[in-house]
């Protein structure tokens, strides 16, 4: 029983990770979006007069999208038309299942490992999963009995074959550095130190191979510049122009879900996953007394920061629209300083915390599951930087792109480590 429990629990924290990460993601694209381009971004929609700097926007969607009228036209293959959407997702979500957010941890007599299926043949099952998407788009523009979308599902899988071999190509060379297809073993490697105080990040190891697979995740995720399956310049919406409602909104929650696996997917291969920088596991679980405060020193003056920065913004724009908006900043500032000094005067004032065993493997669970999120978000705010900085790439571009730069370059690379590695060995 208590192992079932555990799995699911598992499952609920990967799907949080996941769904979490889709509407945080839809206001930083727009918010994200609105800064580069010098714009204000969304602030009108409301709940009450309150804003959350747009974020109430998300909400309005949901409540468009499942509102909205689900049309099907008389014309399509129904059963793959409703099944497209749905793979999509799922496919983004079953990906995320052999990603670790943690090193493995002791509980209850157990040793648990922090990531919803530890496979031995990991990387393997991510290239076979992540690759099953096209399905969802194919299937999707075709049982539409649409041109355009039938254009843009033709150009997916083009696009699929253009990248895919240079994806699974510029992967290899990790294999070859840590010996090991299991995420968790390529991640706990990464943990080593190059020449006593660089961590053996994947990207330190394999430059090359992480800008090819940087470059292929964002073909995985058709997004710019490498939107051409929706094209909605050239062909209306592509594969998904058919779509409205809830199935459009699969569509779309799908990828922005690909986005945040696509950025756990960078963060734990090429730059240490979990791994907390020069502070291994054992060091995080013998030190969780004196690491407690430093953490906790930290999150306090982040937030006081954010906090002060927030309120300083909306104080030098005030009568700026003359409603609540003006006050936003005042609203969501002052409780966030508020927040971290009470942090800081625990820390000054409160009582010395000293963590049982137990407690301080949570700590270091916590500790490591805190920098894998931030990773992650870093790498899923560079997406969004992307994709509203390069313009989209032509059809013909994109296929001398995959053939005649990216699986040449995969193909060198993997010639140059292995000669490294036989020569180092």
């Amino acid at each position: 029983m208590l192992d079932i429990v555990i799995i699911l629990c598992k499952i609920a924290v990967a799907l949080g990770i996941v769904l979490g990460m889709v509407p945080v993601l839809i206001w930083a694209e727009r918010k994200g979006s609105a800064f580069i381009q010098d714009r204000i971004g969304p602030n009108r929609a409301r709940i009450l007069g309150i804003r959350m700097g747009g974020f109430i926007h998300n909400l309005a969607d949901v409540i468009k999208l499942l509102t909205k009228e689900d049309i099907v036209p008389g014309n399509v293959n129904k059963l793959y038309f409703i099944m497209a959407p749905a793979i999509v997702m799922a496919v983004a979500l079953l990906t995320f299942a052999v990603i670790p957010f943690a090193d493995t941890i002791e509980l209850w007599g157990r040793i648990i490992p922090l990531q919803v299926a530890d496979l031995n043949v990991g990387i393997l099952y991510l290239i076979a999963v992540a690759s099953l998407g096209i399905y969802g788009i194919v299937l999707g523009g075709w049982s539409s009995n649409n041109k355009y979308s039938l254009l843009g599902a033709l150009r997916s899988a083009a696009q699929m074959f253009s990248y895919e071999i240079a994806m699974g190509l510029s992967i290899v060379g990790i294999l070859l550095v840590f010996g090991s297809v299991r995420l968790n073993e390529i991640v706990r490697s990464q943990g080593e130190l190059l020449w006593g105080f660089l961590p053996k990040w994947g990207v330190l190891v394999q430059p090359l191979g992480f800008l090819l697979f940087l470059v292929t995740a964002f073909a995985e995720t058709n997004r710019n510049p490498f939107d051409l399956p929706e094209g909605e310049s050239e062909l209306v919406g592509g594969y998904h122009t058919e779509y409205s409602s809830m199935k459009f909104a699969l569509f779309f929650m799908g990828e922005y879900a690909n986005v945040a696996v696509g950025a756990a997917i960078v963060t734990s291969l090429f730059f240490g996953g979990w791994q907390v920088p020069y502070l291994p596991t054992h060091i995080l679980i013998e030190k969780a007394d004196m690491l407690f405060p430093a953490a906790l020193s930290i999150l306090a003056i982040v937030i006081i920061l954010l906090g002060i920065k927030t309120l300083s913004v909306s104080l030098t724009r005030r009568y700026r629209y003359n409603d609540l908006r003006d006050f936003e900043g005042i609203v969501f500032g002052v409780p966030m300083v508020a927040i971290g000094l009470a942090i800081g005067l625990f820390l000054l004032f409160g009582p010395v915390v000293h963590f049982s065993d137990t407690g301080s493997r949570i700590f270091a669970a916590c500790m490591q599951f805190g920098t894998f999120l931030i990773k992650l978000v870093f790498f899923a705010w560079l997406f969004i930087w992307v994709r509203w900085t390069l313009p989209r790439f032509r059809y013909d571009q994109l296929m001398r792109l995959g053939w005649k730069v990216l699986m040449p370059l995969a193909l060198v690379n993997i010639f140059v480590t292995g000669v490294i590695i036989l020569l180092c060995t």
